[in-house]
């Protein structure tokens, strides 16, 4: 028991490990944090146990833990979608809560809408909405309408009414029974065997009850919060032997220096708790400006005329243009003069934002190429593809270099279009091979036997490029520690064994290949792009894969159309299993402005089911990702199993944002409740749009501000 609660304490303590990276320097804290609404034990804004209709600052998150005495464990991670939607994914352990006599491991999601927002300085108070565990059991679940207002600078109080969970504590009868009798009665308790699916049947019906809170700011340190609750607990109370001697609920909190918080709580008159959160900010960069090499500043060039050059310039000139460009993270692939104008090859190895790559191209084209030279066609590519061509004058560079709106002008000024199919300047290439060791680290969340399994170890990649566009790429990964293939729990699924079997790869100890593949990028038309891979795909199956991605020039749409013929792996990874699969999906990729994109993925899934995955992703100018998604397909939520459809959050950063140095690797999380097989889609590497979005951001003038820096 000792080391479960163990486990359970290092999911409730990624606030704290927030903290201590941002004594190192390393995650970026919201503004002001003292001032912001402090967070329930639900992990909501709110008091002790019940919610608030204040809001986070727009694109932030809260990430708190805590835990009663013995009982109940909690873990929350809060995002503030947009300026009134929260988002929020609770894990708990709630001790000796099933009829067996086990204890449970609960996952469930919350929304909540600030309908509306708060007058300050006059009456009007903020009211929101909320759906509190809608997605999972049920066992926290509830639905309320809260209002609440400042006054002054040191007390907010809050008055609301509760379904659900919340009301259950001096219940009346519910007044939207007005309309409907169905809002007199409410399904109770869904059990395991529901989990997953969507309550509506429960929502804002049965009793109701009302719910009062109040904080005082005592100090910029201290803050004290009171309220009247009315949650009952009555699961707890009749399956954890739970003692509620009163509806009243008091929390001290102390915020740190570096915005973290810790509370001290008395629950209900006989409990006491511990809770702590940190709130941050992925709009802001962890670590600080300024790390980057700064870049070279635009030259008027050297008197020499253009045509000593010639059309193809000698080696010793191309070095040193390649030289400058390596040094500012750029490949350069081709070169050619015509005249007053200068056409360049070149492909970003280094910067995270496109808009940055263009700007420091032209920068060094200014510096190395003679002052006759006033015209610069950059070509991007991409895995060999071209991309984009941005065209820049070095009159519009010198003029805008120190300008107030410099960076604005620069997009204005620039004619940026397709590549596809333009005159390609490119030199043939050399062969390269390029190697790369570094470690890995394998998290498994949500295990309902353990919370957390994960594997440490070291990982080879290796790439070889003997053709424009053709790459062989490789890795070889040998685990130094780790739990993974600790998990005994065997899949009960009816469905073929497509994902719900990973434990049994985990298992293997010895060097696996986590992929093989040969692939190819081409540009068959404009705005059109192709890849084709073939090889071990993926851990778990190897095979064939097609994609074709149409993405119009200057649109903020995109369809795609990918065709997969896959076949499993051994456990070993060394063989193959002898079941093999043809999937396909047509992808359209909407962006709806303001960071916001939109995906949908229609077609068959490695199980040999067929449905639909909707997808929607905030990103943030730093390159920060938060996204979350649903899969439904005609596989009932019976055969799908625990979960009953797939569901989760992906946050993906790219490292810059933890280091402040250059560099296009990124980092990511997928955080599924629950892995099954239903919804199971193929993952392949280097899918076009993740690919070329970048690029077609910064021309629509998205990041365009990097373009100087």
């Amino acid at each position: 028991m000792a080391r479960l609660e163990r486990t359970l304490f290092r999911m409730a303590g990624v606030g704290a490990l927030a903290t201590f990276c941002h004594g190192a320097g390393l995650p970026a804290l919201a503004e002001d944090a003292g001032a912001q609404p402090g967070l329930s034990f639900y992990g909501v804004p709110g008091y002790v146990d019940m919610p608030s209709a204040f809001v986070l600052p727009d694109g932030t998150f809260a990430f708190s833990g805590n835990a009663t005495v013995g009982d109940v464990r909690r873990g929350t991670m809060v995002f503030q979608i947009t300026p009134r939607l929260t988002g929020v994914f609770r894990y708990s352990y709630l001790k000796d809560f099933l009829s067996n006599g086990d204890s449970l491991y609960d996952r469930s999601f919350d929304l909540r809408y600030q309908a509306i927002s708060e007058d300050i300085g006059g009456w009007r108070p903020a009211v929101a909405i909320g759906l509190q565990d809608f997605g999972g059991t049920g066992i926290f679940g509830a639905e309320y309408v809260v209002a609440s207002k400042h006054f002054g600078r040191a007390v907010t109080a809050s008055a609301g009414i509760g379904w659900g969970r919340f009301g259950s504590y001096n219940g009346f009868t519910n007044p939207l029974s007005i309309f409907s009798d169905k809002f007199k009665d409410r399904p109770g308790f869904s059990g395991i065997e529901d989990t997953g699916q969507i309550g509506f049947d429960r929502f804002f019906r049965g009793d109701a009850a009302v719910f009062l809170g109040v904080d005082w700011q005592a100090t910029d340190r201290l803050r004290l919060s009171l309220e009247y609750s009315s949650d009952a607990m009555t699961e707890e109370v009749a399956r954890m032997g739970f003692e509620h001697r009163t509806p009243i609920n008091v929390e001290l909190e102390y915020t740190f220096r570096n915005g973290g918080r810790l509370g001290f709580a008395v629950l209900n008159g006989s409990t006491a708790a511990l809770s702590y959160s940190i709130t941050l900010d992925p709009g802001r960069p962890a670590a600080p400006s300024g790390r980057e090499p700064a870049p070279p500043p635009v030259m008027t060039g050297s008197a020499e005329a253009a045509a000593s050059w010639g059309l193809v310039p000698d080696q010793g000139r191309r070095a040193g243009l390649e030289a400058a460009l390596k040094d500012q993270g750029i490949a350069l692939d081709g070169l050619h003069l015509d005249g007053n104008t200068a056409t360049v090859a070149v492909t970003n190895l280094r910067w995270s934002a496109s808009a940055q790559f263009w700007g420091r191209t032209a920068r060094v084209l200014s510096a190395e190429l003679p002052a006759g030279v006033t015209t610069f066609r950059i070509r991007s590519h991409i895995r060999g593809m071209p991309v984009k061509e941005v065209v820049l004058t070095r009159q519009d560079l010198e003029e805008l270099e120190y300008a107030p709106d410099g960076a604005w002008q620069a997009y204005v000024r620039a004619d940026i279009q397709d590549a596809a199919g333009l005159p390609d300047p490119r030199l043939a290439p050399e062969s390269a091979l390029d190697f790369k060791l570094r470690p890995y680290l394998d998290p498994a969340l949500f295990d309902p036997d353990n919370p957390l399994r994960l594997d440490v170890g070291a990982e080879l990649r290796g790439e070889w490029s003997p053709l424009r566009g053709f790459y062989v790429s490789g890795a070889i990964k040998q685990k130094v520690f780790g739990n993974l293939d600790q998990s005994t729990r065997l899949s009960d699924s009816i469905l073929p064994h497509v994902r719900s079997d990973a434990p049994l790869y985990a298992k293997h100890s010895g060097p696996s290949i986590p992929y093989l593949t040969a692939e190819y990028f081409m540009r068959p038309a404009p705005d059109v792009y192709g890849r084709l891979s073939f090889g071990l795909l993926e851990p778990m199956f190897g095979g064939v894969s097609g994609e074709v991605l149409w993405a119009p020039q200057g649109k903020r749409y995109a369809l795609g159309l990918e065709l997969n013929y896959a076949v499993q792996r051994d456990f070993d990874g060394y063989g193959f299993q002898d079941y093999d699969i043809a999937t396909g999906h047509l992808s359209g990729y909407l962006d709806f402005g303001g960071g916001f994109k939109g995906q949908v993925d229609v077609g068959r899934f490695l199980a040999g089911d067929w449905g639909t995955t909707v997808t929607m992703t905030r990103r943030f100018g730093n390159g920060f990702e938060v996204g979350a998604f649903f899969t439904i397909t005609n596989v009932s939520f019976e055969d799908f199993g625990e979960g009953s459809f797939d569901k989760g959050i992906t946050i993906s950063l790219p490292l810059t944002w933890v280091t402040g140095q250059p560099t296009k690797d990124r980092g990511g999380y997928t955080i599924r409740p629950i892995q099954r097989d239903g919804g199971a889609r193929l993952s392949v590497r280097n899918r076009l749009y993740g690919l070329v979005r970048d690029e077609a951001d910064a021309a629509n003038g998205d990041r365009w501000a990097r373009f100087w820096r």
